[in-house]
């Protein structure tokens, strides 16, 4: 299995060619796409291997050089949407567990936040 790489490109994709993928989306939806794996805390080299994202531009986004001001706000964005759905799912446990559980949630995202 190859992958054609264009010739105006002397870059070697990361991860190496047998494992990459070429990436089908737009800025605007990889923009996007790395806010929400970010606030999931998946790792710039996971996401470059899952979705063929230059992990130049991964960490370029993370570290504040590209889009700064709207970057930060798409992860919080996608953050707070991480947990509304983490406390929706914890309303399956009853009791104690339930309650410990929303005070665990609550205090990882408050230290993610910054609040």
């Amino acid at each position: 299995m190859s992958i054609d790489i264009p010739p105006h490109d002397a870059r070697t994709p990361s991860p190496p060619y047998g494992y990459s993928r070429l990436c089908s989306y737009s800025r605007e939806q990889q923009i996007h796409i790395v806010a929400e794996f970010h606030s999931h805390k998946i790792r710039p080299s996971r996401i470059a291997y899952r979705v063929g994202i230059d992990i130049a531009f991964i960490e370029e986004l993370i570290a504040g050089e590209k889009e700064p001001e709207r970057f930060p706000q798409l992860v919080k964005y996608y953050r707070k949407g991480r947990y509304q759905q983490r406390l929706r799912e914890s309303s399956r446990s009853k009791g104690v567990a339930r309650y410990e559980l929303q005070q665990q949630i609550e205090r990882e995202f408050a230290e993610e936040t910054d609040i």
